[in-house]
């Protein structure tokens, strides 16, 4: 069976007269509608089974949207932190066109935070979502939604290759952050690790994360994320999850003979520079036909993309072998 689906970060999806953040950050009705009315048209452009999103404060008004387009079964796991009127913190959702069976919060790893010397409170920036959905004869799906930590400031970054090992990746972060306490990048690793034991703890069911990361490709957290070793260089286990950009081959009909790879699209500009910061991961039990960035709204100069979203959205079509 073939199944659609794709992470949305929806970019301050607050209804009025409700704002985020600050008293003034917020839409006026005309805006709204013609933010809503490109999330709805975007949707259905992606035709998708499930859909996970980001940056949802107003939970009853995304509901009612996606109702509207036929996923009949929606949830979230947390509450925005509404102050008066204006929203202090922003939550995660999942739709679906199929039953969602069971939904739970991912817990945080507490061993996780200890052994990356963590220093603050034990938490999600944003708690994760794993859902339980039940598909046409009975076939069962995990699927998780995340959003890790913000990237201030790109802070002890380093931009990692596919061909650095995880030894290179780990020493490199590991002088970054020495003597450091408190940052956002000690939180992304520890939220990676946290999903990393929630996910092993399936063991053999087809398991989909969707999210945005806020991190380039290739770096340490993913190792956190998906790899054993990043736990036990001696293991021999498999990855837990694959990012489905590199399980996927676009074939040209009639390819140039000079043409060279295509570069991967970018979810996400800042400064006019392009990144991958929005992933889908499918376990071993997939085979992946089909993964498209939907990135126009990106390229549309003097798009107040508030209007619409700061970030692509990541589709992935996959059959369950």
């Amino acid at each position: 069976m073939k199944i659609k689906l794709a992470t949305f970060n929806l970019y301050q999806f607050v209804e009025p007269p409700y704002a985020w953040y600050t008293k003034k950050e917020r839409f006026t009705p005309e805006q709204w509608l013609e933010k809503t009315a490109w999330i709805k048209s975007q949707i259905v452009k992606m035709d998708c089974d499930i859909i996970g999103f980001q940056e949802v404060f107003s939970r009853d008004a995304l509901e009612r949207l996606v109702k509207e387009l036929g996923y009949d079964y929606f949830e979230t796991v947390d509450e925005a932190k509404l102050h008066k009127k204006t929203y202090l913190s922003t939550t995660l959702a999942i739709a679906s066109k199929y039953p969602i069976k069971k939904i739970q919060r991912v817990r945080v790893h507490i061993p996780s935070f200890e052994k990356h010397a963590f220093v603050g409170h034990y938490a999600f920036a944003r708690v994760p979502i794993k859902a339980t959905i039940v598909l046409p004869h009975e076939q069962e799906l995990v699927v998780y939604v995340a959003h890790l930590k913000s990237n201030r400031l790109n802070e002890f970054e380093y931009k990692f290759r596919a061909e650095h090992t995880l030894e290179h990746k780990q020493k490199s972060v590991a002088k970054a952050l020495e003597g450091t306490k408190e940052t956002s990048l000690h939180q992304r690793l520890c939220e990676a690790s946290s999903l990393f034991f929630n996910m092993k703890k399936l063991k053999d069911k087809p398991t989909v994360l969707l999210g945005d990361f806020n991190d380039k490709e290739f770096s340490l957290i993913f190792d956190a994320l998906a790899n054993p070793k990043y736990y036990d260089a001696k293991s021999q286990e498999e990855a837990l999850l694959k990012d489905a950009s590199y399980e996927y081959t676009q074939i040209e009909a009639n390819p140039h003979p000079e043409a060279k790879e295509p570069q991967r699209k970018a979810t996400s500009y800042f400064l006019g520079k392009g990144n991958v910061l929005d992933y889908v991961f499918i376990s071993k039990h997939f085979e992946l036909k089909k993964y498209v960035v939907l990135d126009e709204h990106l390229k549309e100069h003097g798009t107040d993309l508030l209007l619409k979203s700061d970030h692509a959205q990541v589709v992935c079509e996959v059959k369950i072998l």
